[in-house]
């Protein structure tokens, strides 16, 4: 990564983008976080630096935003993370709910509280939490205890996948 446009980038405070507009916002190689917000916990997601395919990678127990917000901050750093694919769960009709408004405070404190400048982006979770359950359920066999263990961080990567894909169709 070019340290000179990470620092322009950083002097020009980033902030929610349109996901279309995602990639120009990216150095060549950064890698995207999914997250999957819950109101317990939030799943977390990587993609490979060719930003093709994500992978789930764990699963934060939420506490006080403030540290939430550290540990996302240092997994960005530790996996060279250049921007956020946030689930934005809408309602079946399309209509943002409560729960949307949530998630988009979530985000605006990130930037807000903590300085954050990389960019971004939401993406539709509709049924994301249930296609992975259905998956773990008829085709891994999973008991409860152990769906119950890897479902956020599954969705995360299911929620990062479909924006990834979306991108690709794009390019």
């Amino acid at each position: 990564m070019d340290r000179a446009g990470k620092t322009r980038r950083n002097a020009r405070r980033m902030s929610v983008v349109e996901l279309t507009d995602l990639p120009r916002q990216l150095m060549r190689g950064e890698r995207l976080l999914g997250l999957d917000l819950g109101e317990k916990t939030i799943g977390l997601a990587v993609s490979d630096s060719a930003r093709r395919v994500a992978s789930p990678i764990d699963t934060l127990r939420r506490g006080k935003f403030t540290k939430d917000a550290k540990d996302l901050l240092h997994l960005c750093a530790e996996r060279g993370v250049g921007g956020l694919i946030i689930g934005l769960p809408v309602n079946m009709n399309g209509s943002e709910g409560p729960r949307c408004e949530s998630v988009r405070q979530f985000a605006a404190n990130l930037i807000e509280i903590t300085g954050y400048t990389d960019p971004i982006a939401f993406w539709d979770e509709r049924l994301s939490t249930a296609a992975v359950e259905r998956l773990m359920v008829d085709e891994a066999d999973l008991s409860r205890k152990r769906r119950a263990k890897s479902v956020d961080r599954m969705a995360a990567a299911y929620i990062l996948q479909g924006a990834l894909d979306f991108l690709a169709r794009k390019a």
